[in-house]
């Protein structure tokens, strides 16, 4: 017994050693011997620019002063062989010199490593790539021609950048190109258009690439889109441009942001929407942009994968796509490993908490090398995640490295282990002084190390034992906490620091200060305008703190100006001006806290009778107490001054200094023609009391407190309210109820008499006695059994009122039985009704909610039938129930169905499934109808049988008749068909005839719904007996030409036809359906017209027409002389045109002299067209231009701007090779060789690969 008793003493020894150490981390001092430990280091990827020096961070301290090294790529990198590296002086931070060398010869993977004689620290590995920005591949982009309407997708394709670039779209003048629900721009920088419009119609889409860490900006050519609007787009069901398919996945890490997309096309232009299947949307966590296509979800956790609904709608429907969302993870920390401070024959762990998805694997080092390569230490065991060490001794301190790795990344942490043996020294300075406001907390702070770790003890003025309790509390950390100061706690304290090697003290002061408080505030003031405002603000402060008085105007500082004159307690404003008028604020501040006060000054206009001043009522004096007894005590006062505004009403205030001290409560109003008030009171309260009087203007200051009353402990006036009785768990009971405040408990020691039985059984109550608590538990009760419950207050003086009983229930469980036989009564082919009978209540074991019975259809009667898998439904009955009724069952089908009863808890056991069949009903529509083979007088027909048969088909009834050209219906004929014929053919038709047919399936139950088709007989193409149209005949008057004609056919679409006499133009046509006259408005007085009537089908490709009439328009009488038959005006005109002949005659002749020059002479001579001069101011070329006239050559085109462009009729070398706008002249020479090559306009766009502008004028794009 003696060496178990000692065992067990020894290891709650060891425990609490490794507790202390695991919740502990101490600093050692940078005087004591320490192993290393990495203070800076460069994160794991590092871009570096090209363009500076590449600086890879590693500091790290330790006793003595660590070197250092590094590793590249797994090897020793020997920094003094290379003259472009430099290791700053007592660091281990590289500074690698790239300015005229490859910069990627110095990519790599770099680690640091800091070593001292007590241990190796190293760091993460580096990476070190080089930014990169490379150019666009050149490309040729193909116009775009589309039909308005249909969707679209420009594909921006940027390079390859390190990081990767960020993605705009512009046009040639560098504007953002709009973007809205209809246009936007992929994650990917592809631009999608829902539909195309018109005004989509451009040559200049630009995508430009930005990268950042270059800060250049590289550009894609141009892409020109056409939207032709000849042949419409209709509109169109939404569908997915991105992604595509009805599901695709996404992978996310955890803390990343996820971010899913979504664009559709349709017309109109689809909306789209969100939803997560079985959760809500993090709302706090997550955002919608460009245009609700993209949802983001930031700091992503497990709780976000599943599956996500992308919901495009317009008006002709809705679309839907499946995101599946998996939610991996890098490894994170759950606890990482902290250093351990230990002295000689103590023992430590060191843990290495991590998680992540999937599992990491965790590795530990030992001063940078595997643990399981580096020298063996009995003293050490290695248990997964933990390393612990047992019995330490000396000169075993080392570092050592956690490794925490999966296929997202890894997480490395240093964490020494020191083995000292070290007295206590107290890290705090010494002599210290604290300094608070009375009722504020105070921190007094005992900063120590040491090893073993030191026990820390206070003391009050050097000889009083501060124990952890109320006022006090002492920290792990050592400091002592006092949460409500008072001036008592005032004095001298000193804080012991003591281990196995010594003892240490300190020693503190604490100060506690007395509060800044106003006592007499600045009061409302109205001032005529042009005299003077006097705010008073006496202030009370702790003498030895020093306070500064400020005034404030409407929250801002004072107007300068010589009219405001601060004194030490008061502000004057002289010669009040209207801009005066405000609110002003007294603020007392010291070094500790402050306190304020504000009045309002109304300026009014001055008169020449004094104005009243109505202002606050002071505060009341002379408060007094008279007949005091136990409960109750009357208040006595001397009104203060009213200032002109009579007193409304008294407020009467008490402050509780047992239990709220500093806090005044509101007890009681009297009217303001009282001066005395008899106030009730509660047993163990510190009664102060003041009073405040209210007038218009406002409330005054508080009187000064009253003497204090102390009103004598009792027993409880009232019990704790909102006692319950609440089952969580099956057979337990949880009571709880509101708990009475310090003013309620009436006395010391309040605890609360708990007492429950079961109800309906004969037992005696239970109770438990319990303080500073708001409910209790009471464990092993039957499952949902009622229970009376019963809570009394009760203190040192005697108990409360009896309390009143309350119910409540024990937890509730699993129901155990099921519903016993279940019946089914089918009323029709779609309607079943089900009865059972309830479950005993005791086998609910809860409250019960209802019945949920569980229905499937299981197989189709028909032999023929399939058997496919169907869904479970379900129906919930809720209360007692015994029957409810199945709608909307599928005719002539075995189901099956079982029942469970609920309640709170769940679900309890299945009935025995029960199988019932429902009867035949009416069949679905055939499945098709189509019509076939027509000919002159039969057509046949083809149908499939219905979807649904709902039972066996009896047969199918087909009815048909004629419809004749006004649309009019003939007789209907019948046919009754057999189940298995799905053809017939019909003869004995009317030729060129439309039919229409109507077609439907039979049961036993009746014929379903009709499917319709209609369809025409061939034409007869024999020579019909008689032609189309009769005789035509025409007339006309003064609101236009009438035709009337007569016609035999039966043709629906007729229409007459006119156009001008000898015209080329196309006839215009006029629908004439139903008549045989009409009537052509709108022709040309003194015109000839040919009309005809024609009659057409679609169903019929013979046009009939009638012949050609000729109608003539008689020309109007005018009064008005037609100039151009006057002599007069002849003889003009051919004067005119005569003189122009003479002057291009005379412009030819002059032409051809000047513009000729040897074209050949010109090339041989100059062999370099590039050399050729070219003048700016006109854009010839030199001696080859006509110096006279500067005319252009004949067959160019020169627009106004002078630079030559090239029409997009002509042909052009541009075409075949790299040359300019060169056009050929008359004589057949190219001079566009001559011409360099010219810069283009800025609509043809721009086929550079490299950024047309500054990067500066891009970067506010982005």
């Amino acid at each position: 017994m003696d060496r178990s008793r000692k065992w067990l003493t020894g290891f709650g020894v060891v425990l609490l050693t490794l507790l202390s150490h695991m919740t502990s981390a101490l600093e050692v001092p940078l005087d004591l011997p320490q192993p290393p430990t990495i203070t800076l280091q460069s994160p794991k990827d590092y871009i570096f620019d090209p363009r500076e020096n590449i600086v890879i961070h590693c500091e790290a301290k330790g006793k003595p002063q660590p070197s250092f090294s590094w590793t590249r790529n797994g090897t020793h990198f020997d920094v003094e062989k290379d003259s472009k590296v430099l290791l700053k002086p007592g660091s281990g931070t590289l500074v690698i010199d790239i300015s005229g060398e490859k910069a990627e010869a110095y990519e790599g993977t770099y680690q640091c490593t800091a070593h001292n004689e007590h241990g190796t620290a190293v760091s993460n590995n580096i990476v070190i790539r080089q930014s990169r920005s490379p150019l666009w591949s050149k490309e040729r982009n193909e116009a775009i021609v589309v039909q308005i309407g249909v969707s679209l997708v420009l594909q921006c394709r940027p390079p390859a950048g390190l990081p990767p670039p960020v993605i705009f779209w512009m046009d040639n003048n560098f504007q953002k190109l709009p973007l809205d629900k209809r246009v936007s721009q992929a994650l990917n920088g592809d631009l999608y258009f829902s539909n195309v419009l018109p005004e989509d119609t451009r040559n200049d889409y630009i995508c430009y690439a930005r990268f950042p860490h270059t800060q250049t900006i590289q550009q894609k050519q141009p892409i020109s889109v056409t939207v032709l609007a000849n042949s419409p787009e209709g509109e169109r069901r939404p569908g997915f441009m991105m992604p595509l398919g009805p599901t695709s996945t996404k992978m996310v890490l955890r803390g990343e942001t996820l971010e899913l997309e979504c664009i559709a096309d349709g017309l109109p232009t689809p909306d789209i929407s969100w939803q997560k299947d079985g959760a809500e949307l993090p709302s706090s966590r997550m955002s919608f942009q460009n245009f609700k296509k993209t949802l983001k979800i930031s700091d992503v956790n497990e709780a976000d994968g599943g599956d996500y609904r992308c919901i495009a709608t317009n008006n002709l429907g809705t679309a839907y796509h499946m995101i599946k969302v998996t939610v991996k993870a890098a490894p994170f920390w759950v606890s990482a490993p902290r250093n351990l401070i230990l002295a000689p024959n103590e023992t430590g762990i060191l843990t290495c908490r991590v998680n992540g998805e999937p599992k990491p694997k965790i590795s530990w080092f030992v001063n940078g090398v595997p643990i399981e390569n580096a020298p063996e230490d009995h003293s050490r065991k290695v248990d997964d995640d933990t390393v612990i060490l047992s019995n330490v001794q000396s000169g075993s301190s080392a570092v050592y490295q956690c490794n925490a790795s999966n296929e997202f990344g890894y997480l490395m942490a240093n964490a020494f282990v020191s083995v000292l043996a070290e007295p206590p020294r107290v890290l705090t300075p010494p002599n210290r002084v604290y300094q608070v406001i009375t009722n504020n907390p105070a921190l007094l702070h005992c900063a120590s190390f040491g090893s073993p770790i030191p026990t820390i003890t206070w003391y009050k003025d050097s000889k009083i034992s501060i124990q952890n309790g109320d006022p006090y509390v002492i920290h792990e950390n050592g400091t002592l906490e006092i949460h409500v100061a008072q001036p008592l706690n005032s004095g001298k304290y000193t804080c012991i620091a003591t281990n196995n090697l010594g003892l240490r003290e300190n020693h503190v002061y604490l100060e506690v200060k007395e509060p800044t408080r106003i006592l007499k505030q600045p009061e409302y003031k109205v001032v005529q305008r042009g005299m003077s405002a006097v705010f008073e603000c006496k202030v009370k402060h702790d003498p030895s703190l020093i306070p500064t008085m400020t005034w404030l105007k409407d929250k801002g500082e004072l107007p300068d100006d010589e009219r405001f004159e601060v004194d030490m307690d008061s502000l004057t404003i002289k010669d009040v001006t209207d801009e005066d008028e405000g609110t002003y604020t007294c603020m007392m501040n010291t070094t500790l806290d402050q306190d304020s006060a504000s009045a309002m000054l109304t300026v009014v206009e001055a008169t020449p009778t004094p104005a009243i001043v109505y202002e606050k009522p002071d505060p009341p004096t002379d408060l007094e107490l008279t007949d005091q007894t136990e409960r109750s005590v009357q208040l006595t006062w001397i009104p203060g001054d009213e200032h002109n505004s009579h007193t409304q009403k008294f407020l009467i205030q008490y402050e509780d200094i047992l239990h709220q001290p500093g806090v005044w409560i509101n007890l009681t109003e009297v009217a303001g023609t009282s001066t005395t008030a008899q106030l009730h009171l509660s047993p163990y309260v510190y009664y102060s009391f003041r009073v405040l009087a209210l007038n218009r203007v406002g409330y005054s200051g508080p009187s000064h407190s009253s003497a204090q009353y102390r009103t004598n402990p009792a027993a409880p006036d009232e019990n704790p309210s909102g006692v319950q009785g609440v089952g969580v768990e099956p057979g337990s009971l949880v009571i709880s109820w509101t708990p009475l405040t310090g003013f309620q408990c009436n006395g010391p020691g309040l605890e609360y008499k708990v007492q429950w039985r079961q109800k309906d059984v004969e037992e005696e109550w239970s109770s438990k006695n319990v303080a500073n608590v708001s409910q209790f538990i009471v464990s092993a009760s039957p499952i949902y059994v009622p229970y009376e419950i019963k809570v009394q207050a009760l203190n040192d003086y005697g108990s409360g009122p009896v309390p009143e009983v309350v119910i409540g229930y024990s937890g509730e469980d699993l129901p155990l039985s099921a519903p016993d036989n279940v019946q089914v009564m089918v009323h029709n082919s779609t309607l079943a009704e089900v009865h059972w009978e309830p479950v005993s209540f005791p086998s609910v074991r809860g409250q019960l909610q209802g019945y949920k019975v569980l229905y499937r259809r299981e197989r189709g009667r028909h032999e023929t039938e399939e058997d496919t898998e169907q869904e479970e439904q379900v129906l919930t009955f809720s209360g007692n129930r015994s029957e409810g009724r199945l709608p909307g069952l599928q005719p002539y089908s075995v189901y099956s169905l079982f029942i469970k009863v609920l309640n709170n808890k769940g679900e309890g056991p299945p009935s025995p499934s029960k199988t019932f069949e429902t009867p035949e009903g009416v069949p679905g529509r055939p499945s098709f109808l189509n019509v076939i083979n027509p000919s002159l007088d039969s057509l046949t027909l083809e149908w499939g049988p219905p979807m649904k048969s709902n039972g066996r088909l009896t047969g199918y009834t087909l009815k048909y008749q004629p419809v004749n050209n006004t649309s009019e219906l003939g007789p209907v004929k019948v046919m009754t068909l057999q189940a298995n014929e799905t053809t017939i053919t019909l003869s004995n038709l009317n030729s060129s005839m439309l039919y229409k047919f109507y077609l439907s399936a039979r049961t036993i139950k009746g014929p379903g719904p009709i499917v319709t088709e209609e369809a025409f007989t061939v034409m007869d193409t024999m020579p019909p007996v008689g032609p189309a149209f009769g005789t035509v005949n025409t007339s006309v008057s003064e609101d236009g030409a009438v035709i009337s004609w007569e016609y035999f056919g039966h043709h629906k679409n007729v229409y007459v036809e006119y156009n001008i006499e000898n015209s080329k133009e196309d006839w215009t046509k006029e629908s004439v359906n139903g008549s045989h006259s009409h009537m052509i408005k709108g022709l040309k007085p003194g015109m000839s017209y040919r009309v005809r009537v024609v009659a057409r089908d679609a169903a019929d490709p013979t046009v009939h027409s009638t012949n050609e009439v000729l109608v003539t328009v008689p020309a109007v009488p005018s009064r008005q002389v037609d100039i151009a038959t006057q002599g007069w005006f002849i003889g003009l005109m051919c004067a005119i045109a005569l003189l122009i002949l003479v002057l291009l005659i005379v412009c030819f002749i002059k032409r051809n002299k000047g513009g000729k020059y040897p074209v050949k002479e010109k090339e041989d001579a100059h062999q370099d067209p590039e050399i050729q001069p070219m003048k700016e101011d006109d854009g010839t070329f030199g001696e080859y231009s006509d110096t006279e006239d500067h005319k252009p050559l004949k067959g160019s085109r020169t627009p106004s701007n002078g630079t030559v462009r090239r029409d997009e009729s002509d042909d052009s070398l541009v075409d075949y090779g790299e040359g300019g706008d060169g056009q050929f002249n008359e004589d057949g020479s190219f001079i566009g060789q001559y011409s360099g090559k010219k810069e283009k306009d800025t609509h043809e766009g721009n086929e550079s690969s490299e950024a047309p502008s500054p990067v500066n004028a891009m970067n506010s794009f982005v």
